[in-house]
């Protein structure tokens, strides 16, 4: 069995089988398949698809090429969240600590940014002194104390999932069903959570357009994780307009921590409305509760204070400053202004979100470094009036703004 044979089978229409799918994951996870080859057979997936069984196979074989973590040593039933990927999608920092506050424990491992959307990771590591990268143990052990802990993948949790995801970045295979369903079951199963809530994203700013895509993947990974003994529930919700009025990681941290605080202004009811529906959902599939019952919760634990409290024990307990949670100054500010009268119609999300990686704010590359300040911020929302020359964004960067990006957010706005 070799590379070539496994392209040339692929590339004829016909399904891998579990041997095949598992040399290739074992493979490219131990080094001896390289990055080029690697790439081949990702475009091949992405052009030609798989099957249901190739999907759960791959899914299968990235589980087992590293560690499973066992959180039977949490008491109660663990309950995790993931959405597929959107422009100003800082959903996970508001919901987790609403669910913790709730007192239900929530172990959540996250991912870097890829494409045009940001990462939890990257949002987490802006704010000084907060760490990712926390063994086995002390996930477990934060989890028992605080209900809460949200780390990045570790060394031995899905490897080829680690490996895979950087290279799916920068090769143009970012938007495939099948890889994008085996990234994140695979990471979900080996995480030990008893319960997943997935939040497909649809939409411009989404890797699923349409629909019917979104569906698709929603169905797909459902079923992996039905096979795998997981209680699921899938959520559609629209991407075609950006979350919230901030896109950019310590940004996003900002306007989270201002929504957790009760501070609305700060804040847009897209993003109170996306964030109370999820910790619905996953406050029904951890305490067996109605919608009615659990909405009522999540509102409490918001209205009360302790979901901010949450938050802030979470930042400190994973080493992280909370004074530091600020929008600092950046080297660069442009006002981005309206070039007519009328109501925003809607704010074009891929386009934001390219604009946004422009900025320093995503990843070009896997070599990328990201600018965690750079961003931007929304002053009209859709539904807003506006009249020809109000500031309708801001532009932050530590680097030159360029004419391009600035026509890029004007250009995403429909004003009409």
């Amino acid at each position: 069995m070799n590379m070539v044979q496994l392209f040339e089978k692929k590339k004829q229409g016909l399904e891998l089988s579990q041997a095949e799918i598992q040399y290739f994951v074992e493979g490219y996870t131990t080094g001896s398949i390289p990055d080029y080859q690697a790439s081949s057979l990702l475009m091949a997936i992405r052009l030609l698809g798989m099957s249901d069984d190739e999907t759960f196979y791959l899914t299968k074989a990235m589980i087992e090429s590293g560690d499973v973590i066992d959180l039977t040593s949490i008491e109660g039933f663990k309950i995790d969240k993931h959405s597929t990927g959107g422009v100003g999608d800082k959903v996970t920092l508001v919901v987790t600590p609403i669910i913790a506050a709730l007192g239900i424990p929530v172990a959540k491992f996250s991912g870097k940014g890829l494409g045009i959307t940001g990462g939890t990771i990257d949002k987490l590591e802006s704010i000084q002194g907060f760490k990712t990268e926390l063994s086995s143990q002390e996930f477990i052990d934060n989890v028992n104390q605080h209900k809460i802990a949200v780390a990045g993948q570790t060394g031995n949790l899905v490897p080829a999932d680690k490996k895979l995801y950087a290279l799916r970045d920068v090769t143009g295979t970012v938007d495939s069903i099948p890889l994008i369903a085996a990234s994140i079951m695979s990471k979900k199963i080996a995480s030990g959570a008893d319960g997943i809530v997935l939040d497909v994203k649809c939409g411009s700013g989404a890797f699923m357009k349409t629909q019917e895509e979104a569906q698709r993947l929603a169905d797909t990974m459902t079923a992996i994780g039905e096979k795998l003994g997981r209680k699921v529930i899938a959520h559609i919700s629209d991407m075609d307009n950006p979350l919230g009025k901030m896109i950019g990681n310590k940004l996003e941290v900002v306007e989270a921590y201002a929504l957790l605080s009760g501070r609305m202004a700060e804040t847009h009811e897209d993003l109170v409305e996306e964030c109370v529906v999820i910790s619905s959902l996953m406050y029904q599939i951890a305490a067996g509760v109605n919608e009615s019952e659990a909405t009522a919760a999540v509102k409490r634990v918001l209205a009360d204070g302790s979901a901010a409290a949450k938050f802030e024990e979470f930042i400190v307990a994973q080493g992280g400053v909370v004074s530091d949670i600020v929008q600092n100054d950046t080297a660069h500010k442009v006002a981005v202004t309206a070039v007519s009268e009328g109501t925003v119609e809607t704010i074009n999300a891929l386009l934001v979100g390219e604009a946004s990686v422009s900025l320093g704010a995503g990843r070009l590359t896997k070599e990328s470094k990201l600018d965690y300040d750079a961003g931007i911020q929304l002053i009209a929302k859709k539904g807003d009036h506006v009249n020809n020359g109000d500031t309708i964004a801001y532009l932050y960067s530590n680097q030159p703004i360029d004419e391009e990006t600035i026509n890029k957010i004007q250009q995403a706005y429909t004003i009409a």
